[in-house]
């Protein structure tokens, strides 16, 4: 039996979709609430829609690297696409849609950074009286994209381990 999969375009698709609802969500923030001043509160003081711009990269480290970010976010997207490609037809279909999300997530902030010099950030997490770094829609699309890499090759170890024997190790690797 085949395996299913989606085209290649519709992993594209999925890139899209996340790059719009970032920048819809960004534009939303940046024309209704004031920043630095304005919050809303959303779930009491655990959840927060705020609106700061953050001219470094996730959690606000490495401050005006605008030119490192740029370069190593166009070395990413290319190496996503590059792998997308090559690989379409024999990774899997979570492997395929996690790369999606990370690639839309990128070129969200990539556009942000490229054309203002830093990224709208407006959803705060508290802790009690610890604050999560404030972050965007692209970045939960970049950590979900990854946590889905990790997912995916925790299962392709899995289904490794079921090949060779219920966990043994191949003829190959075993001590003499």
């Amino acid at each position: 039996m085949q395996r299913r999969i989606w085209p290649v375009w519709a992993y594209y698709v999925v890139a899209i979709v996340v790059f719009l609802i970032d920048y819809v969500s960004k534009k939303i923030v940046s024309h209704n609430i004031e920043q630095d001043k304005e919050r809303i509160s959303v779930l009491g003081d655990f959840f927060i829609i705020s609106h700061i711009r953050n001219r470094g990269a996730a959690f606000g480290m490495l401050q005006e690297q605008r030119w490192f970010f740029l370069i190593i976010t166009v070395v990413v997207v290319v190496g996503i696409l590059w792998y997308l490609h090559r690989s379409y037809r024999t990774g899997s279909m979570l492997l395929m849609f996690a790369l999606s999300m990370i690639l839309g997530g990128a070129v969200g902030n990539f556009l942000d950074r490229a054309l203002f010099g830093e990224v709208v950030d407006f959803l705060q997490l508290n802790f009690g009286s610890y604050t999560f770094p404030i972050f965007n829609l692209a970045d939960s699309a970049i950590c979900i994209g990854v946590a889905l890499v990790i997912l995916d090759a925790l299962l392709a170890m899995k289904q490794e381990n079921k090949t060779n024997g219920n966990g043994e190790q191949p003829r190959e690797q075993q001590s003499v």
